[in-house]
């Protein structure tokens, strides 16, 4: 049964689709999720206009109503649910990283672990560092590669508070995977981090026997700006 707070919003995403771009973005998506074919603008003014009329999810009630969304077929209500997140991330207590990590999971692709890694999981690893010691330290080992690349990801946002230290020690974990959304990460997160600490990420990639799609990623910035 639908949450009642999602019954609104599922009906004015209802109203709202678009058959024709629900079509290319589910094969944009490699087939895997249904959409309603709202793209990301229309969405947010869509959220915007629902909440200005029904209020933000209700704190109590957040898990609930992101995992009801979460349930649903169209990504745009998977979307909606890591915007209420977000919308609500000051107010919610440190046991929600375990609803993050149950939200990384399920229904896995790029387009959610990389937002969910990026600004939750970050987030509440640095305003509640025991939930980085208990789940860290799980994610970054674990046989869900969804998992490790978030642990690989989540420090993306964190500039000169990254630590390098461990950017670079969950990388070493990784080296030799085949998973692609792996290699990719890796070469995303050094590439980030070469803007803070150039120096370290040319010794680090100069030093590592990175995949080449790393090595590659990972140059691109520093090689563009010429300062290799």
């Amino acid at each position: 049964m639908t949450h009642p707070y999602n019954e609104p919003l599922l009906a004015l995403f209802d109203d709202n689709q678009n058959p024709d771009d629900a079509k290319s973005m589910t094969q944009y998506m490699r087939n895997q999720f249904a959409h309603f074919g709202i793209k990301s603008p229309l969405r947010k003014e869509l959220l915007k206009a629902f909440t200005a009329g029904h209020g933000l999810p209700p704190v109590e009630q957040i898990e609930a109503i992101a995992l009801d969304l979460w349930s649903q077929p169209q990504r745009e209500c998977q979307h909606a649910a890591m915007w209420f997140l977000e919308k609500r991330r000051k107010k919610l207590p440190p046991a929600t990283i375990d609803l993050i990590e149950k939200l990384i999971v399920t229904k896995s692709w790029w387009d959610t672990i990389d937002f969910l890694s990026s600004h939750d999981a970050a987030y509440f690893f640095k305003q509640f560092p025991e939930t980085k010691e208990t789940h860290l330290t799980h994610w970054r080992r674990s046989e869900n590669f969804w998992l490790r690349r978030a642990s690989i990801l989540f420090q993306l946002l964190y500039r000169q508070e990254t630590d390098g230290d461990l950017l670079f020690a969950i990388i070493r974990e990784n080296l030799g995977s085949k998973e692609f959304f792996i290699n990719k990460a890796i070469g995303w997160a050094l590439r980030t981090y070469s803007r803070v600490d150039e120096t370290a990420v040319i010794q680090f990639v100069q030093s590592t026997p990175l995949h080449p799609l790393s090595k590659r990623e990972a140059l691109k910035w520093l090689k563009s700006n010429e300062k290799i």
